[in-house]
């Protein structure tokens, strides 16, 4: 079942993921070398709480942490500990609250310190690959639709697209229908109209499409251990142009980032 959302209920999304995006900012001023991710949870953690947010991955399915802080080949749902960023790493930070009974989830991949041309790459095309993705979410556009467009950039750039990790419907409960892959066929898939409100979310390999599960039962890893990077953004499908509901403003104005 795929909620439409009224045009208040969608106010109330926004304000949800525009604190996540707040606190995405908050948590991208701390990462540089000899930080660890343990401490990068914590910021997150105050913050949203100093704003009337409950964390949302804090508890979700025995998840321990308010953030997921993914380095390197950890494609997502890395947990929080006392690992140290070093220079040249890269580290994707997932964060979700509950505000007002609606949620917020947003996700943007860090570079730490100076990283090389070739991670810097794979930033700027998944990045990319997301806006094409949101460019999609349009009434009488398909899912397929979506996943195509992330696909075909990332794809054409040399990259691969994680298949088993989805982007997801988003509203009272933090995930919901619809699932939203990276990839797909144009014109397949359900049919979006006005008030659907999803997250698509990207995660991209330098190398091989493959993942695996790391021991503690969470983390996500490249199969062969190239670095992947994940950017996500919520939205609001829309007549005329996608309603996004989160935003990367405040990341790239804190750290000074240009396109």
């Amino acid at each position: 079942m795929v909620t439409i959302r009224t045009p208040e209920e969608i106010e109330l999304l926004r304000a949800s993921n525009l604190l996540v995006s707040r606190t995405l900012a908050e948590v991208g001023k701390m990462i540089k070398p000899g930080v660890t991710t343990l401490e990068l949870d914590r910021v997150a953690e105050e913050y949203l709480r100093d704003h009337k947010g409950i964390p949302a991955f804090l508890g979700y399915n025995g998840f321990p942490k308010t953030l997921c802080t993914s380095v390197n080949s950890e494609v997502v749902h890395g947990i929080p500990s006392g690992r140290t960023l070093e220079e040249g790493d890269i580290i994707a930070v997932d964060c979700g609250v509950q505000l007002n009974k609606y949620f917020g989830d947003s996700a943007y991949s860090f570079a730490v310190g100076e990283v090389s041309e070739e991670l810097k790459m794979l930033l700027r095309v998944t990045r990319e690959s997301l806006f094409h993705g949101l460019q999609q979410a349009r009434d009488g556009k398909r899912v397929g639709d979506i996943g195509h467009a992330v696909q075909k950039h990332a794809e054409d750039a040399g990259y691969s697209v994680v298949r088993e990790m989805v982007g997801h419907g988003l509203g009272r409960a933090l995930h919901e229908e619809p699932e939203v892959p990276n990839y797909g066929k144009q014109g397949t898939g359900l049919k979006l109209k006005s008030g659907m409100c999803m997250c698509v979310e990207p995660m991209i390999n330098m190398g091989e499409k493959f993942i695996k599960q790391a021991k503690d039962g969470w983390t996500i890893l490249t199969r062969d251990d190239q670095p992947s990077a994940h950017f996500e953004l919520a939205v609001a499908v829309a007549q005329d142009k996608p309603d996004v509901l989160s935003t990367f403003e405040y990341i790239e104005e804190a750290l000074h980032i240009t396109d």
